[in-house]
């Protein structure tokens, strides 16, 4: 089985999804009003992290179960709904390039995953209509007896943690598979395939592709 494995932030969607979805509860007429609560809870730890004092990783993962816990005292489906929103303006602006390459893979009879840091229930509702055979994304937590269970933040060698478990049963041509990002933090997943492509990457990410003679798409 031929694998192809899709970033979604500044790769199939060509913008950083957080800050989206950051603008979207400041500016939502109902739900802004837990922008405050969100912005002040992340504040001291961004600071810190700017200060080279608070590790990335763990930041970024503080600042998604942050967000998502603004919503601890809305309805049932709320959450969703407001995802629903922001996904029906994101599936616009995908990016065309990716798209077709994604259509050439599954033509060609590619399982096809979609593994990001970004929200689950965003991406699924954002890729509605695309039909990826995996979709890998950081999950809500969930409440049981009032206790919510911590988010798991796919990122860096994480994300190469999940493509396997998802693959551990199943017999993968590696060699010949793809795999797509934009970022020097996709590359552990860059690098399990023989066909690695960097889509608009970042500059270090730029300078692996060069030296490596991976595949650039602009």
């Amino acid at each position: 089985m031929k694998v192809a494995i899709f970033d979604f932030d500044r790769t199939l969607f060509p913008e950083e999804t957080f800050p989206l979805l950051m603008d979207h509860l400041k500016n939502h007429p109902i739900h802004n009003r837990k922008y405050k609560y969100f912005f002040r809870k992340i504040l001291p730890v961004y600071l810190a992290y700017k200060c080279k004092l608070y590790p990335e990783l763990k930041m970024r993962e503080y600042t998604m179960q942050s967000y998502i816990s603004a919503f601890n005292s809305a309805p049932e489906g709320e959450l969703e709904e407001f995802f629903s929103q922001i996904a029906s303006i994101m599936s616009e602006k995908l990016s065309e390039p990716v798209l077709h390459r994604l259509e050439q893979h599954k033509n060609d009879g590619y399982y096809t995953m979609l593994v990001s840091g970004a929200f689950e229930p965003l991406l699924y509702s954002v890729t509605e209509k695309i039909n990826f055979d995996c979709i890998i994304g950081s999950s809500i937590p969930i409440k049981m007896d009032k206790v919510v269970t911590p988010i798991t933040y796919i990122y860096g060698e994480r994300k190469r943690e999940f493509v396997h478990a998802h693959l551990s049963d199943k017999n993968v041509d590696w060699e010949n598979s793809f795999a797509y990002g934009d970022s020097f933090s996709d590359l552990n997943v860059l690098e399990l395939v023989g066909n690695p492509v960097a889509v608009k990457p970042e500059p270090r990410l730029l300078e692996v592709a060069n030296s490596r003679k991976w595949e650039v798409m602009a």
